[in-house]
């Protein structure tokens, strides 16, 4: 719900921000700073898109996992929508996603911001991530009672397995 009340006030700021503009500086003004803006945009995705491709591709090759060049594509990709996305906000947000020293700040900032979350989450007792008592198996059961229990494990329960199977005979649906 947050969420919700956060992007519905973005939005409007947005667009407030945008008639105000507008009104000032006229419309065949504010019309081609819109659709510049979107078109620098895609320039640039595609630019530093193709750079990220690249270092993941790179680092692949390598043996290694790309998750700093996929955090880099998740950015391209929002930063990307608020460029296409009629607005000044949204544009200075959409920039600072695509040009990669802004992005590197932009990313800081989360990081700082998530640790505070997570802080004040946790003097508030909010976080209970990780304990046992809070999931239950299906039958009822709490983990870990019964240890845990790996494939070709022979523990002398002759319960069958629940579940789906295809059959090697039967076509692909």
């Amino acid at each position: 719900m947050p969420f919700l009340l956060i992007f519905t006030l973005f939005a409007l700021l947005d667009f407030v921000i945008l008639f105000s503009v507008g009104s000032n500086i006229g419309l065949l003004t504010t019309l081609a700073l819109v659709l510049g803006t979107g078109f620098v945009g895609l320039y640039l995705i595609r630019r530093e898109g193709t750079a990220a491709l690249a270092r993941a591709r790179l680092r692949m090759e390598q043996g290694e996992l790309p998750s700093s060049e996929l955090l880099t594509g998740a950015a391209l990709i929002f930063g990307g929508a608020l460029l296409l996305a009629p607005g000044f906000l949204s544009d200075a947000l959409g920039f600072l996603c695509v040009i990669p020293g802004a992005r590197r700040v932009l990313a800081r900032l989360l990081a700082i911001a998530n640790v505070r979350l997570q802080v004040l989450a946790s003097r508030r007792g909010g976080s209970r991530q990780g304990q046992a008592g809070d999931w239950q198996q299906a039958s009822g059961e709490q983990p870990g009672k019964e240890g845990p229990r790996h494939p070709g494990q022979d523990d002398g329960d002759d319960r069958p397995l629940e579940g789906d199977f295809i059959s090697r005979d039967e076509t692909s649906r």
